[in-house]
């Protein structure tokens, strides 16, 4: 009787082709990044705070980093707090990271906060001014405190080394056994 793959001629057992080779690829972590209220003005928008890079070239910086590092990004803004929430809850099973620059909301939004801590994902809260060098009501954040990390005054390469942190995070955390 032949084996299963091959074909038998009196007895004998000949392939019918080369053994099929199963490749075996690492799954691709996918990270969510959320801007914040107001971040799409971005580029004509105090520019002496927050620079004159446009949003869109930030995103377009951000997937050449991500496709370099072989991670796969997910985009989205919203001057919506509800939407942004829906956005995190949403995450959960879909992402392993969450790279996030809430804006105005950091200082002013638990429904944020909580719906990060909520989903469990590890989380870096980027800023592209120094928000404790800014106005007394700036420098706290609600996001801070369930997040790994916080990325802040570096202008439009807070989001590249955000990027960066959170692949580092995900490829050097302890492996469950």
């Amino acid at each position: 009787m032949a084996a299963a793959g091959f074909g038998g001629i009196g007895g004998t057992t000949v392939p019918h082709g080369p053994p099929q080779i199963e490749r075996y690829r690492k799954a691709v972590d996918r990270i969510l990044v959320l801007h914040g209220p107001n971040l799409n003005l971005l580029g004509t928008r105090e520019t002496s705070v927050y620079g004159t890079i446009a949003l869109s070239e930030i995103d377009r910086q951000l997937k050449i980093l991500a496709e370099k590092e072989g991670v796969e990004l997910t985009i989205e803004q919203s001057n919506s707090e509800g939407e942004l929430v829906n956005l995190i809850q949403k995450a959960s099973g879909r992402y392993q990271a969450l790279l996030i620059n809430p804006a105005a909301y950091t200082h002013t939004s638990i429904a944020l906060r909580d719906a990060v801590a909520s989903v469990g994902l590890p989380t870096v809260e980027v800023h592209l001014s120094n928000i404790y060098q800014r106005e007394a009501f700036r420098r706290h954040s609600y996001i801070a405190e369930v997040s790994v990390g916080q990325v802040s005054g570096f202008g439009a390469y807070s989001y590249q080394l955000g990027l960066l942190a959170a692949i580092h995070h995900l490829r050097t955390k302890p492996q469950k056994t």
